[in-house]
């Protein structure tokens, strides 16, 4: 194994946090809640770039700047939201700040996004490799002693490939376990898999995929999302809703040591790591006491 793979690997750990909660809070709960994640044992923190999030570098100084320890990730920086120049500039200036603290997930993002900023979507793959090779030729400060970290998010057969080959390793989102397991048979055993599962803890079956179905329905309205369960051949369960075999594999729920299960499920397929985003069906709760369960199962 490559030493900066291996490296990644040891700062991340084996189970993160992945939230979106952070979007919703104002800078000083932010703060917060990041101390009590980094408090709780976690090795990692995730957040990330929607529509509606905060610009990612600042996202990520303000966690950073929060904290003392904890790696600090972003799932992801969107390559439509800023031109390769300040994604290398924002990616190298945390780098040198912060060292080995720092790991840069870099995504291509979604159709909407890219024809919200006026930019074309034809070739996703094709256009991520001639980003990566801009970002690749920038200069912007001194070389950072601890080398930018990045990870790419991908699903597909050719972007993981992208990812084996011009990052560190992937960052999967919205996937079951068989997902899990092609992905490390793509990428190889060198390269990390990073992994985001969403979990609900309540062991009410209504309740939990009731969450959970009202959380999966933007993302079945994107084709990246649609179109990879499509490809795990969930092709006529993905209407309505979802069906129930689809919702309980995108999601696990029930007790703490179910949820606990699922993610060992991930590891025991090839993933390197599983960033938990716990939900509740509340926007700004970043689920706390039920991460605070989970890391008594887990870390």
């Amino acid at each position: 194994m490559g030493a900066e793979h291996e490296a990644v690997r040891a700062r991340l750990g084996r189970v993160g946090v992945w939230t979106f909660a952070f979007d919703a809070l104002r800078a000083g709960d932010v703060r917060d809640a990041a101390a009590a994640i980094e408090a709780l044992g976690y090795p990692a923190l995730w957040v990330p770039e929607g529509g509606s999030s905060r610009e990612i570098f600042a996202h990520l100084s303000l966690l950073l700047a929060a904290t003392s320890g904890i790696t600090v990730c972003s799932g992801i920086a969107n390559v439509t939201a800023r031109h390769h120049e300040a994604m290398a500039g924002g990616a190298r200036t945390l780098a040198d700040a912060y060292g080995e603290r720092v790991v840069v997930g870099i995504g291509i993002g979604h159709q909407y996004t890219a024809g919200r900023r006026r930019q074309e979507w034809a070739d996703p793959v094709r256009r991520m490799a001639a980003y990566l090779d801009e970002m690749d030729e920038a200069r912007a400060g001194p070389d950072p002693e601890v080398p930018v970290r990045r990870l790419i998010a991908a699903l597909g057969p050719r972007m993981l490939g992208v990812a084996a080959s011009r990052a560190l390793g992937a960052h999967t989102y919205f996937v079951p376990v068989e997902h899990t397991a092609k992905a490390r048979e793509l990428l190889g055993p060198e390269p990390v898999l990073a992994v985001e599962q969403t979990a609900v803890v309540s062991t009410d079956p209504a309740v939990a995929r009731g969450i959970a179905r009202a959380w999966a329905a933007d993302y079945l309205e994107l084709p990246n999302y649609a179109n990879n369960w499509r490809r795990l051949g969930y092709e006529d369960e993905l209407g309505d809703g979802g069906s129930d075999h689809f919702i309980d594999a995108a999601f696990a729920w029930g007790d703490v040591s179910s949820i606990a299960s699922r993610v060992r499920a991930h590891l025991d397929a090839g993933a390197d790591h599983v960033c938990v985003q716990v939900i509740s069906g509340r926007d700004d709760d970043v689920c706390l006491p039920a991460l605070r369960e989970l890391a008594g199962a887990l870390l």
